[in-house]
């Protein structure tokens, strides 16, 4: 019996031809420094840029690369072209003896950072999330601010300290202040916490003073990814009135090792909630080509357990619609800017994608194997997953992203 081939996936494969998402790898015989691109295919990496120059693409350059940032940087065409060409390297049967040499198990290969981050935005997109925090901290008032639903909220992070998935998060030290304290202390966060998110990474760079269409998403956009915006709760409680979100955030960003091209989730698209108010134009999307929303069925756990699923399709604000607003005043997009969806909750209790909303600041413990938590523990690990739905029943596997918290330094 003729041995199978790795490109023989099982039916279903959630990582099969339908998807082929990029990453960047190494492995651990020849060291950290020969980085080169990888696609994901079932179990295993192609060496995406040694397959290109064994049959003699026009694309190994760019696909020859240490970083995605090249390809994000050659535009929608080049994305569509070499998507393509990957898309028959590992379906023709006739490309097999040039493909298959260069497949390495996933076990294998070292996943590192897969492009050069630019800058960091943060959203707050979960009308959800929103209003459990608002219930949280303002009680007495209105669970949403005035502008909550005229626009996307968010903040500029800290790209310098974006991790790829795997990284160790250390916990972090800050100044907080509970209500009933007569004044601040200093040292590590007590109330450390997740917010499970998608990332997407900008391709295509824009010129300053030029603001990007809400149309023009997806010349811009090359794809998406988990992202975990690690939070101290307690340090952004005591520090973000009235700027906003500092410390209690920068210190990590865990992104996944696999971006996800915008072209493998087309049947993913779904129609954002209905919105109620009317937007102003330059976010009004009723009348776009296609919905600018995204079924993405995300899983978090923590030491392993399931603790929540929150759906992306819930999002009140688009990824698109984010992109428009971030560069309404002109700002100027880079080649690996990285921005996130803000926290994915909800309307369920089990679909909140924080401990913060899931303890309700810590008033409710969650129930796990090794005990009870409220916020996270030193040796914690919590992990996302997610998948979308793909074309004729098949599923677009969306990888995962980890990190285990370790004690301050």
């Amino acid at each position: 019996m003729p041995q199978q081939s790795p490109l023989d996936l099982p039916e279903g494969d959630p990582f099969g031809p339908h998807n082929l998402p990029y990453g960047v790898f190494s492995t651990a015989g020849e060291g950290e420094d020969r980085r080169r691109i990888g696609v994901r295919i079932g179990g295993y990496v192609l060496d995406a840029g040694a397959a290109a120059a064994a049959l003699g693409s026009p694309y190994a350059g760019l696909l020859g690369q240490p970083s995605l940032n090249p390809l994000l940087a050659a535009g929608r065409t080049a994305w569509k072209d070499v998507r393509r060409a990957l898309t028959a390297w590992v379906t023709d049967p006739g490309h097999r003896p040039a493909v298959e040499p260069h497949l390495l198990p996933l076990e294998d290969v070292v996943l590192h950072l897969p492009y050069e981050v630019a800058d960091y935005v943060d959203f707050y997109a979960s009308e959800h999330h929103a209003t459990n925090v608002g219930k949280m901290f303002r009680p007495d008032g209105d669970a949403l601010t005035p502008n909550w639903k005229h626009l996307p909220i968010g903040y500029h992070g800290r790209a310098g300290t974006i991790v790829v998935s795997g990284t160790d998060v250390v916990r972090p030290s800050g100044q907080r202040k509970a209500p009933a304290d007569p004044a601040p202390v200093f040292g590590p966060s007590v109330k450390l916490d997740i917010e499970a998110e998608v990332g997407f990474v900008v391709g295509t760079p824009s010129e300053q003073g030029r603001p990007v269409a809400l149309g023009d998403f997806e010349e811009h956009v090359f794809g998406l990814f988990l992202l975990n915006d690690w939070s101290a709760r307690d340090i952004q409680a005591w520090e973000y009135v009235p700027l906003g979100p500092f410390l209690g955030k920068s210190f990590a960003t865990s992104v996944s090792a696999w971006v996800t091209p915008l072209e493998a989730l087309d049947a993913a698209r779904v129609a954002p909630p209905a919105r109620d108010f009317p937007l102003l134009p330059y976010l009004d999307d009723s009348a776009a080509d296609r919905p600018g929303g995204f079924d993405l069925r995300i899983t978090v756990s923590v030491n392993g357990q399931e603790v929540a699923q929150p759906p992306f399709a819930s999002m009140y604000w688009t990824a698109a619609q984010q992109l428009a607003h971030m560069t309404v005043n002109g700002a100027s997009l880079r080649t690996g800017d990285v921005y996130g969806s803000g926290t994915v909750s909800g309307p369920e209790t089990g679909q909140r994608g924080s401990l913060l909303e899931l303890t309700w600041n810590g008033r409710d413990a969650i129930e796990l194997a090794d005990g009870k938590r409220t916020f996270l523990e030193d040796g914690d690990t919590v992990t996302l997953t997610a998948w979308a739905p793909g074309a004729d029943g098949t599923r677009v596997g969306l990888g995962e992203v980890a990190g285990r918290i370790v004690g301050t330094r």
